[in-house]
């Protein structure tokens, strides 16, 4: 067995959050996983991701997550938001905490898999 540890460390992403690669790596580019923390009252950028499966798996908090322009889904500890190749996707957190939760990738993701489609300028 190969064990490769990643030192991670939380930054700030242009999305309205913070990210903590936990995995992501050219040698594994089936699958990467970060932790993601939006605070309180802060929605995510409008984005999708092209080529790339994306999972939201809720750790912490509580948000409204909307994929496709479906109509928001209200999301909690231990709730699972699949988004599908290129569906629009932002989430928002409702909560008086952070929102934290796992965005496991499908294949890996990549900066250039990111297209920012937020209507309001940055």
């Amino acid at each position: 067995m190969t064990r490769t540890v990643q030192t991670p460390t939380e930054y700030w992403f242009e999305e309205r959050c913070h990210i903590t690669e936990w995995w992501n790596t050219p040698d594994d580019a089936a699958v990467s996983v970060a932790r993601a923390r939006v605070e309180p009252g802060v929605t995510t950028r409008l984005h999708r991701l092209t080529g790339v499966t994306e999972r939201y798996v809720i750790l912490e908090g509580k948000g409204c997550a909307e994929v496709a322009g479906a109509a928001p889904l209200e999301v909690g500890a231990g709730d699972v938001v699949v988004v599908p190749p290129g569906a629009s996707q932002r989430i928002r957190n409702v909560g008086t905490g952070d929102l934290v939760f796992l965005a496991v990738c499908t294949p890996r993701f990549t900066r250039d898999a990111y297209e920012d489609i937020d209507p309001e300028p940055m």
